[in-house]
């Protein structure tokens, strides 16, 4: 079963600036404080907002049955 997309050009772009960021953050605030639980959750955060924009496919938005992508024909 393939999955189709469900995050839209807009989306891919925000999540890609967004996840970058907060990989960045995270590794800042990781370095400084030696494993602080922020910088840990916005390194986990940051990952999986970059991988969503990667593959275009969010399991989130499948299971809320969001989709901001065109609809394929």
């Amino acid at each position: 079963m393939a999955r189709r997309c469900n995050v839209g050009t807009a989306d891919r772009a925000v999540r890609a600036l967004l996840g970058v960021a907060l990989l960045v953050l995270g590794g800042w605030v990781w370095d400084g404080f030696q494993g602080a639980i922020g910088g840990i959750v916005a390194l986990v955060v940051g990952v999986v907002l970059v991988l969503t924009a990667i593959t275009g496919f969010c399991p989130l938005y499948r299971l809320l049955g969001v989709r901001t992508c065109p609809e394929e024909t």
